[in-house]
């Protein structure tokens, strides 16, 4: 793999081609154009940088080696890129250009096609209009993502920010949340994963139908099968009336089961059969019963090791984890942070009808250096606290209740003291406090563009 930076204005220009030649000419033409480069020379290593997710555009030879005449392996490069970033723009390029060939990779999802001789001007025309797109289509999608999710009005909202682990994600939900595919959440205590559960099923085609909850970890085992699937009367002690299982009252909608790690072993399989089946029987009952449910779990646990430890069904894991989503912890979400407060603040003034106050610069420098092990609820916690008890026109460190937690952050150092990354990495902390968490306004007072900023954001890990 081969990459060439150039002060890019985007996200590097995947090119995928197996003749040297062509890629060295690539890289000069992407860099006279000021768009930096990885070059790759096979499908497999192109879908290696793709997983990396640092991609702008893939630009991707139809013919390689192995097969120089009918396309097969750059057709499925441009299918298997498509299922892996659907959003991703993708130019198919082939010096053996033909119209079945080039409506082929249109139809597996290729944005346009490019012959090799290729025109630069043409060549150009096509990179700039398709990354121009990609920039407005997540940009929609963004909105359109988080317009759904703030319908509903909730103090606890994990998923408002700017960081790029955030917006990554939000790409991810709008794609996911209208199809039926089972979703893993991932994420720790705190970190919002019921709170996304529900805005994937408003912006789902199931909105209209029940969102049924269960914590697994509250269950005792003996009640599993009747809280999943219900029971008849008569069918155990106790059992004065028919009951309707989870399975049922979710049908039509969306059923998500938090904690699934907590889930005994033994009612494991119970699970997984209802799940390769479709149907159940309530407890007392030998009539098959169906639910149309989409399922969507999610877990704090490492379901991975405790399928190694023999704690977890490994077949089950494959049918809960057709799509994983990973809620990133608040502490990797460092230019969201004061965003949140700063949504708390306001939703919990609504909520006891106090006057909405701003943070002081010493409450916000204490905010970024807090570690929030607890995530997102405990800074909406903190922020309901000092929204309660501060008496002043601006919320104080002294309000927030952290000292007990992590110590203020130490008198800066000189800039003659820090070297080049611990410079950059001070001024945009300074940035993002002086302009209260919003980045686009941190970018501009450091006169850098957007894609720069996050990538920035990236490498210092904010």
């Amino acid at each position: 793999m081969e990459a060439q930076a150039s002060k890019p204005e985007s996200a590097p220009v995947l090119v995928a081609d197996d003749d040297a030649a062509v890629r060295a000419a690539l890289r000069l033409f992407l860099k006279s154009e000021g768009l930096s480069s990885v070059l790759v020379a096979s499908p497999q290593e192109a879908l290696v940088e793709l997983g990396r997710g640092e991609v702008g555009l893939l630009l991707a030879d139809l013919n390689y080696a192995r097969d120089t005449t009918s396309g097969e392996e750059g057709l499925g490069l441009i299918r298997a890129a498509r299922a892996q970033a659907p959003l991703l723009p993708i130019v198919a390029m082939t010096a053996w250009g033909s119209i079945p060939l080039a409506v082929q990779a249109l139809q597996l999802g290729a944005n346009d096609f490019i012959e090799k001789p290729w025109d630069n001007a043409r060549l150009a025309a096509v990179l700039r209009n398709q990354l121009s797109l990609h920039s407005s289509r997540q940009q929609a999608q963004r909105l359109a993502a988080e317009n759904a999710l703030l319908q509903a009005d909730s103090a606890d909202k994990p998923w408002l920010g700017q960081s790029p682990a955030l917006l990554s994600l939000m790409q991810k939900v709008a794609a996911l949340a209208p199809t039926e595919v089972n979703l893993l959440i991932t994420g720790e205590n705190g970190s919002g994963k019921s709170q996304l559960a529900q805005a994937i099923h408003r912006q789902s085609k199931r909105a209209a139908g029940p969102f049924i909850s269960l914590n697994m970890g509250a269950i005792p085992e003996t009640l599993f099968e009747s809280e999943m699937f219900g029971h008849e009367r008569g069918a155990f002690t106790d059992a004065r009336q028919t009951r309707l299982g989870r399975f049922e009252l979710a049908d039509g909608g969306t059923l998500f089961l938090d904690e699934v790690g907590n889930i005994p072993l033994a009612q494991q399989a119970k699970l997984l059969r209802v799940l390769e089946s479709g149907a159940f029987e309530r407890l007392g009952s030998a009539t098959p019963r169906q639910a149309q449910v989409r399922l969507i779990a999610a877990t704090n646990a490492d379901l991975d090791q405790l399928v190694s430890q023999g704690l977890f069904r490994r077949d089950l894991l494959y049918r809960l984890n057709s799509v994983q989503l990973h809620l990133p912890p608040l502490r990797e979400r460092g230019a969201d942070i004061l965003l949140l407060a700063q949504h708390f603040l306001a939703a919990h003034a609504r909520r006891y009808q106090k006057p909405l106050r701003t943070l002081s610069e010493s409450a916000q420098q204490l905010l970024l250096s807090h570690a929030w092990p607890g995530n997102v609820r405990e800074l909406s916690h903190c922020m309901e606290r000092a929204s309660l008890l501060s008496q002043g026109d601006r919320i104080e460190a002294s309000d927030l209740g952290l000292q007990a937690q992590a110590k203020p952050p130490a008198q800066e150092p000189e800039l003659e003291q820090l070297t080049l990354d611990e410079a950059e990495k001070l001024l945009i902390r300074k940035a993002l406090q002086r302009s209260e968490g919003n980045a686009l306004l941190a970018a501009q007072t450091l006169g850098l563009s957007r894609s720069a900023f996050y990538r920035r954001l990236e490498k210092h890990q904010l």
